[in-house]
């Protein structure tokens, strides 16, 4: 039997942190021998938003080393960059000439992030989910591995999907396949540690927010004893009242594996003072072997090298072959 084709990328911007890792790149790990799984450095998406050209690639390589050290396999998985394959960016203004404007205004992520940038708001922005479409499009992915907030970017590249079908395709020989999100709820959404009404995020201005997979153990153990809280004594999973306190008990639950079950009974009779320093073992020993995997990946950058090539020789096969068939229902000539 075939397996299904899993297709998900992260930003090579700020560092990659818990909500990162918890929410997306563990879950692909646990899951990757049962996919036949397309990963990618989305570095196009990058510049979407302000950004530092100086740290970019930087950024990319690091964030490559990263998907190894948290344990994509390439055993079940292909590692690319984006911007490696250029038909990311041409399948991307064909389907831009299909999109109708008024669903790219309707997007809920742009109408929040447009809003704090301003006059300084891009197309580029605007234009971010037919670029993540193009990306899924391109691998002929089954199943997109997604957070709650981007099932909405899901709907629009089906839509899309539906629109080239319908206009330039036949029902026996439809051009782009339908994908659909592939959800986990437990964890799919990791809280900021200064606000658990907002989502973890690597744009958050405050360092304080997030727990970096790189930061030190010290520096982990700072950022959780300091981390917001409120006066009950008695920890609770799914207070409405108590975001903070649903978070924390969720950052605990994801690290040390055990069940909800175990750690309500653990927790229930417990003050922060006790829960903080539980919560900070828990984060640094989950991450200290990322981070010593990490450091081997990076000292040795000829190996980063050749996964990163051999991940783009594979990924060019499927994107240029997806590509030249919007291209011909499109009408377009091929070269001679």
């Amino acid at each position: 039997m075939t397996k299904k084709r899993v297709l998900s990328g992260v930003q090579p911007t700020g560092n990659l942190h818990l909500g990162n890792y918890l929410g997306a790149i563990r879950n692909w790990v646990e899951v990757q021998q049962e996919y036949e799984n397309y990963f990618c450095v989305v570095d196009l998406h990058a510049i979407t938003v302000p950004h530092n050209p100086k740290t970019l690639a930087d950024d990319t390589y690091t964030l490559a080393a990263l998907y190894l050290a948290c344990g994509i396999d390439l055993n079940y998985s292909t590692l690319f960059i984006q911007s490696h394959i250029s038909a990311h960016s041409e399948l991307a203004w064909l389907l831009n000439c299909i999109t109708p404007l008024n669903w790219l205004e309707r997007m809920i992520q742009f109408k929040e992030k447009a809003s704090k940038q301003g006059e300084n708001v891009s197309v580029g922005l605007l234009d971010y989910p037919v670029l993540m479409a193009a990306d899924i499009l391109l691998y002929d992915a089954d199943l997109v591995p997604v957070g709650e907030d981007q099932k909405q970017h899901i709907e629009l590249t089906r839509d899309l999907v539906t629109r080239i079908n319908d206009q330039y395709g036949t029902k026996k020989e439809p051009i782009l396949k339908y994908p659909e999100p592939l959800i986990r709820k437990e964890g799919a959404r990791v809280m900021s540690l200064t606000d658990g009404t907002k989502k973890m995020s690597k744009s958050d201005p405050s360092e304080m927010s997030r727990i970096n997979l790189l930061d030190p153990p010290d520096e982990i153990a700072k950022k959780i004893k300091r981390c917001k809280t409120d006066p009950i004594k008695g920890l609770e999973f799914d207070n409405p009242d108590r975001p903070e306190c649903h978070n924390l008990l969720t950052l605990y639950l994801l690290l040390s594996g055990k069940t909800k079950a175990e750690v309500q009974q653990e927790t229930c009779e417990m003050g922060w003072g006790q829960f903080k320093p539980l919560l900070a073992d828990s984060a640094i020993a989950a991450l200290e072997p990322i981070q010593a995997k990490y450091h081997d990946i990076m000292s040795d950058r000829d190996y980063l090298d050749s996964v990163l090539r051999e991940g783009r020789e594979k990924a060019e096969v499927s994107a240029h072959e997806i590509l030249g068939r919007v291209k011909k229902a499109l009408g377009y000539s091929t070269p001679l």
